[in-house]
């Protein structure tokens, strides 16, 4: 019988759980690695490496480690919590320097007071 994990952990573990999911799936796209190239180093299927993108808390810390070191071999958990991945660092400088554009003519009226 199968147990649903998420009902066994509390919400503050649900939320870690789900920011640790982001995170790799924030460094898999600063790579630039498709999530079912990088399922496949790890050797897990892709709907696996889907769920622990989500934060699912059934999955296990081993496939956790397994699929960081097929996105960035050499890594460990500490270096991912910590964001110090230069492709992360790179991933957020990009974020930042977005461009603004000019307000349009119906815009400038709209806020014209």
């Amino acid at each position: 019988m199968r147990v649903d994990q998420s009902a066994m952990v509390s919400t503050e573990h649900q939320q870690e759980c789900v920011q640790l999911g982001m995170l790799l799936a924030r460094l898999r796209l600063a790579r630039h690695i498709k999530q079912a190239d990088a399922a496949l180093r790890a050797g897990m299927s892709r709907n696996t490496a889907y769920r622990l993108e989500k934060g699912d808390p059934g999955i296990a810390i081993g496939q956790v480690l397994r699929y960081l070191a097929a996105i960035s071999p050499g890594s460990t958990l500490m270096d991912l919590l910590a964001e110090k991945d230069p492709a992360l660092l790179a991933l957020g400088a990009r974020e930042k320097s977005r461009r603004v554009r000019d307000l349009t003519a119906a815009e400038l009226q709209e806020l014209d007071f």
